[in-house]
């Protein structure tokens, strides 16, 4: 209901309240009050308010309000603030909790009115539904008109029954019922007929997109839903900048450690997981100075955890590598023959690995957090340029060093010494032959590049060979 201060009260906007089959209907002028004049219009407390009927408070005269339409409410202090509230200044900030049972001073969403409201008669949870749509004309078909429908809860139906029979027999704008946001008036219809059933349409100067509009904010801003706070953690600039440089500090031992266990394992063969390594890291820093730069991706705890796992994932990958090699030279290969042969037999399993962590990484991210999306993120790109690193320099760099002196002949700082990993030696099978696994390696290739041209030199024709 609305409180309207005599001197304040002017013409109500040019709305009405008429009923529809099979419902009766409440036409309001527009989705908020424009004033003719610079005393705003004032229009009544909301269904977006709780109900009460408040205990009587007296004004400066000592009269006591008899419903929420009265003006006793009024007072000297009320019609201070009605007369102090500018609603043109742009720093006004009326998102603030009202009390319902009190008298309201406040302006439209526009900013094109202000009212003095009455203490609530209706509450969100009474809306059970609002829904937009053409309204039905005078025949019975659909009209051209849009408007909001509501459909109230049984209690809320009688409530705003006993309040469109008062506000019914009110002159403008007394007459008009305000629904309240966040305490901002989003729309103030008036009544010329009382509603009873609990169902209503508000009319007006709407279109398809702003009565959709108001019927999200009174069907969902009616939800009474409430925010907890279960966990709070209040980080400051130099706390987060301490737990990344400790993040950072501990990736560098990670990488440390792992170099010096690849020169103690491999030796001079470390020295490839070194620099594969290093070149891992320069693309992965490349990566996420690009994303940074172009998408906004910031380097969080969580990403950083993943980088330094990324470490020994990338490490792993090399090991693969380096012990098939070694088997391959174990069984009489010469280097380069086992340097290729093992890459045939690791490149498999590491596609296979670095794809069972790229699958996790990507159902990670999203069933995950947000703090935990940070962590599948980069495990996901780091894994990506493991493959990379593996392919196109760790395999091509051993590959060359294979053929060079210190490597090809099997150093015994090389990592590839074959009485250190314990090659079989040449064995005889007889007629003045020994068993050459070079050989044996070069007729296999040779045998198989012979299959893959037999099978391409058949036609469809009987299966001639050209």
């Amino acid at each position: 209901p609305a409180v309207v201060p005599p001197a304040a009260a002017q013409a109500a906007p040019a709305a009405t309240v008429s009923p529809s089959a099979p419902a009766a209907t409440v036409s309001p002028s527009a989705p908020a009050a424009t004033p003719s004049t610079p005393a705003a219009t004032v229009s009544p407390s909301a269904p977006a308010a709780t109900p009460s009927t408040p205990a009587a408070t007296p004004t400066s005269s000592g009269t006591t309000p008899t419903n929420a339409s009265d003006p006793a409410w009024v007072t000297p202090e009320v019609q201070a603030q009605y007369e102090a509230l500018n609603c043109s200044d742009p720093n006004l900030d009326l998102k603030v909790t009202d009390d319902p049972k009190k008298p309201l001073v406040t302006c439209s969403t526009d900013r094109a009115a202000k009212y003095i409201l009455g203490p609530a008669e209706l509450e969100g949870q009474d809306i059970a539904d609002a829904t937009s749509g053409l309204q039905p004309n005078q025949a019975g078909g659909t009209g051209t008109e849009y408007g909001v429908n509501l459909t109230l809860t049984g209690d809320g139906g009688k409530k705003f029954a006993d309040l469109s029979k008062r506000l019914l027999n009110l002159p403008p704008p007394r007459n008009q019922f305000a629904s309240v946001l966040d305490g901002e008036v989003i729309v103030a219809p008036r009544i010329t007929v009382p509603i009873l059933d609990g169902r209503s349409s508000i009319t007006g100067s709407f279109n398809a997109t702003s009565s959709e509009a108001l019927a999200q904010q009174l069907k969902f801003g009616a939800l009474p839903m409430s925010f907890r706070v279960e966990t709070q953690d209040t980080v400051s600039p130099t706390l987060g900048a301490d737990q990344l440089s400790k993040g950072l500090l501990a990736g560098a031992i990670g990488f440390v450690l792992v170099m010096l266990y690849a020169l103690v394992q491999y030796r001079a063969l470390g020295l490839v997981t070194v620099a594969s390594l290093i070149m891992a890291a320069a693309l992965t820093y490349l990566c996420i100075t690009l994303l940074g730069w172009s998408q906004n991706f910031r380097l969080s705890m969580a990403g950083v955890t993943g980088l330094i796992l990324s470490i020994g994932m990338t490490a792993d990958s090399f090991i693969v590598y380096f012990e098939r090699v070694r088997d391959e030279i174990r069984e009489g290969r010469s280097i380069p023959a086992a340097v290729e042969a093992g890459w045939q037999r690791a490149k498999g399993t590491v596609v296979i690995s670095d794809a069972v962590n790229l699958i996790a990484a990507v159902v990670l991210y999203l069933l995950a957090s947000s703090n935990v999306r940070g962590f599948a993120y980069t495990l996901g790109l780091t894994t990506i340029i493991d493959v990379i690193i593996v392919f196109f320099f760790t395999h091509p760099m051993l590959a060359l060093l294979s053929r060079t002196r210190f490597f090809g002949q099997g150093h015994k700082l090389s990592g590839f010494d074959p009485g250190a990993l314990g090659a079989k030696p040449a064995r005889y099978i007889g007629r003045g032959r020994f068993r050459d696994p070079d050989a044996e390696l070069e007729a296999l290739d040779a045998e198989r590049a012979a299959a893959r041209q037999r099978e391409g030199s058949y036609t469809k024709e009987g299966g001639a060979v050209l």
